[in-house]
């Protein structure tokens, strides 16, 4: 399914694959990674630097768009040239359209509205490239902040899921939120769309 060309800029952000060889960027990943507090609300576990130098390669990968392969890109904060953070966006069925987003960003970074601009990016990506139909946004019930970030992003909240998953020893509730094509259509402001960066 075609992309534009990476990388893509917002206001603030650079949105690029990540680089498997840039020590930055694993420097960047693996501060915040290795937080537990980042993975309070996440399946996986605060990761050391072996971890993070893994992960690194693995998302360096995460370019195309492929059905349950999630396209995850590095958010660099173009006035330090540093990441702060990462964006995905998953297929989740190429017959009924279906996609889902996510985001992960370094707590030092957080309320200055980085994670709505990204995500901005990756639902007109989803319904403006991809065509899809529908677009979700999948939490851990007490995530409120992230909750925010969906809502800001004019996200319906469609379902509550009382002690759906087992997560790190205890009965977790899910939260879903999701937006459709039409829904980003009579909201969607060109200025949002993925611009590409110029050439140096």
């Amino acid at each position: 399914m075609p992309l534009p060309d990476f990388p893509w800029e917002t206001t603030r952000l650079t949105l690029r694959p990540f680089r498997p060889d840039d020590p930055d960027d694993l420097d960047d990943l693996h501060a915040y990674r290795s937080r537990p507090d980042v993975h309070r609300y996440l399946y996986t576990e605060p990761a050391d630097r072996a971890d993070s130098e893994a992960n690194l390669r693995k998302k360096s990968r995460w370019t195309v768009v492929a059905e349950n392969e999630p396209l995850v890109l590095a958010a660099e904060w173009r006035a330090t040239g540093r990441v702060v953070g990462e964006v995905n966006l998953v297929l989740r069925s190429r017959e009924h359209r279906q996609g889902e987003i996510g985001y992960v960003f370094h707590p030092d970074f957080h309320g200055r509205g980085f994670a709505t601009e990204a995500s901005r990016v990756m639902l007109a990506v989803a319904f403006d490239s991809l065509g899809l139909h529908r677009v979700c946004g999948r939490l851990d019930a007490r995530n409120t902040a992230s909750a925010r970030v969906l809502e800001r992003l004019g996200m319906r909240r469609e379902a509550h899921l009382r002690e759906n998953e087992w997560v790190k020893g205890e009965w977790t509730d899910e939260v879903v939120y999701a937006m459709l094509a039409r829904e980003w259509a009579a909201r969607r402001d060109p200025a949002e769309a993925p611009r590409q960066a110029e050439a140096p």
